[in-house]
């Protein structure tokens, strides 16, 4: 029998990303059909859509509109597209008018320390703060928030927040930031596999199952970081 191919994949996301949330989706449901060809070990790596949003945050309709330039029927439109296929990967997409954006540097403070101690609970917690945001509309800088996600997905509640009142890790999330930047990566998500491949945006699970299949076949070699098709 073939032993599975190991794959490291760095998912470079962020939590407030909707095709993040669409993309890690699908990239699991993509692993599940390869069970038994690859064995991938998933590292969470950080980017902030909006590194400067303010505590407060801000109207995310209001948000959307500024940064890309569009008007609330082409943003109502986009939302539509996300829902759907975020419907179609067991995702509830609630983003509605009224709803915020928010700050997310301490939460990718959290996960960081999270993956230290154990990426199948960070993958865990990355999903959970995923669902807080974009299904149940919860505000993800609020550390009581932060907490009792850490709790619910069997982190030391505790720890957590101690972590998040001492501001750790706040050094090693910059530096994870501006290594991906420096290797080209400006938007998310973006799925690297084994250091050479990318496979940009929310992807569709066929579109993930093909290209890890090809890597996987390919054994990839070394060498800068080239699309995968």
């Amino acid at each position: 029998m073939t032993s599975p191919t190991p794959l490291r994949i760095d998912f470079v996301s962020d939590v407030a990303c909707p095709w993040c949330a669409v993309g890690l989706a699908s990239l699991q449901q993509a692993l599940a059909q390869l069970d038994g060809a690859v064995r991938a070990d998933i590292h969470l790596q950080p980017f902030e859509l909006n590194p400067q949003m303010a505590a407060a945050g801000e109207d995310a309709g209001e948000h959307i509109m500024r940064k890309y330039g569009i008007d609330e029927a082409r943003m109502d439109a986009n939302r539509a597209a996300i829902r759907e296929r975020a419907a179609a990967l067991g995702f509830a997409y609630n983003v509605h008018r009224g709803s915020r954006v928010w700050n997310t540097f301490d939460a990718h403070r959290l996960l960081h320390w999270a993956a230290l101690r154990d990426d199948a609970r960070a993958l865990a917690l990355k999903q959970a703060l995923l669902r807080a945001y974009f299904s149940d509309g919860e505000n993800v800088s609020d550390p009581d928030v932060l907490v009792r996600i850490a709790g619910d997905t069997g982190l030391d509640a505790g720890e957590a927040r101690r972590v998040l009142d001492s501001g750790e890790y706040a050094d090693e999330v910059r530096a994870q930031e501006r290594r991906f930047q420096q290797a080209g990566i400006h938007s998310v998500p973006a799925t690297i596999v084994n250091g050479t491949h990318l496979i940009s945006g929310g992807q569709p699970p066929e579109v993930f199952e093909r290209a890890l299949r090809e890597i996987a076949e390919q054994a990839a070699g070394s060498g800068g970081v080239r699309e995968a098709r």
